[in-house]
């Protein structure tokens, strides 16, 4: 099993090759984000029934992605001699003979077409078990190669998302750190507005006006969430397993309270601070949709 205490990337490119007597095979592995796993595989014929030992071995080492898998294999000139597959042949034929009666004005494929029929041509002379062995052992690496390649992306998306984590918190301490300033200067303003109709108004009254004024404007309890959701994020990137579901759900509670901290926002330096938290949540969240 791969080691998924660090973050991985889904996106990743791996080919490794291998000569023979008998020929030589080249393996691509590429993957890009998705919500699953969703692997694809493009095998010679001969080798087909390799795919459901690559697809578990897919599964048993990665969580999500788009994973594309193409096997080439070019046997030499010397190592086989073409024959065909009578019993294979026979079955089409017979497949066809049904096809003609039932759509008479059908159009039959010709020779060639039928010698490209998967398993009517085969090759002789080949150890194909050996060919398969290599096959297998060339898959591995290749998905080791891809792993570490993963990984590698993997650390610098972490390493991008962590930078953007100091500033969400820079963001929130500045606000912090000016709210006592701008809670004072609203009670102020309220204040110097409600002079001129101070004798209209009872103390009762003015009271309950700077009371929803304070509740307006304080966002003690956003600037406490935005620090929780901060310190869950880090936390999440230390964590072993595939982490980005988690990470794109803490993205949205990330979002939820940078526009509520905008909506409650009675001055300008508020309403920047909480752009630009919006801002680095959304750079953080495209990072974080190609995170495992």
């Amino acid at each position: 099993m791969v080691d998924h205490s660090k973050v991985h990337s889904m996106t990743a490119f791996a080919r490794q090759s291998r000569e023979e007597d008998w020929g030589s095979l080249q393996l691509e592995l590429r993957s890009v984000n998705q919500r699953y796993l969703e692997p694809s595989f493009r095998l010679p014929e001969t080798l087909r029934d390799l795919e459901p030992a690559f697809r578990e071995a897919l599964r048993s080492r990665l969580a999500r992605g788009k994973v594309e898998c193409q096997l080439r294999f070019e046997p030499t000139d010397t190592s086989t001699t073409l024959a065909i597959n009578h019993n294979r042949l026979t079955a089409l034929t017979a497949a066809l003979g049904e096809v003609r009666e039932a759509l008479p004005q059908a159009a039959m494929p010709d020779a060639l077409s039928l010698l490209a029929h998967p398993g009517v041509l085969e090759s002789e002379g080949l150890d194909l078990d050996a060919v398969k062995a290599a096959a297998t052992a060339l898959f591995h690496a290749t998905l080791d190669e891809l792993i570490e390649a993963r990984a590698r992306e993997g650390a610098k998306l972490a390493e991008l998302i962590h930078a953007r984590l100091a500033s969400v918190a820079e963001q929130v301490g500045e606000v912090r750190r000016l709210m006592p300033d701008i809670l004072e200067r609203q009670r102020a303003l309220l204040l110097e507005r409600l002079e001129s109709v101070k004798a209209e108004l009872d103390p009762q009254r003015l009271e309950a006006e700077l009371v929803l004024l304070a509740q307006k404007t304080d966002v003690d309890e956003e600037l406490d969430r935005l620090d929780t959701h901060v310190s869950e994020v880090a936390r999440q990137l230390n964590q072993p397993g595939p982490k980005g579901r988690r990470l794109d759900f803490l993205m949205q509670e990330l979002n939820r309270e940078a526009n509520t901290l905008s909506s409650k926002s009675a001055v300008a330096s508020t309403t920047r601070s909480a752009v630009e938290l919006k801002v680095l949540i959304e750079q953080m969240r495209e990072q974080i949709q190609n995170i495992e």
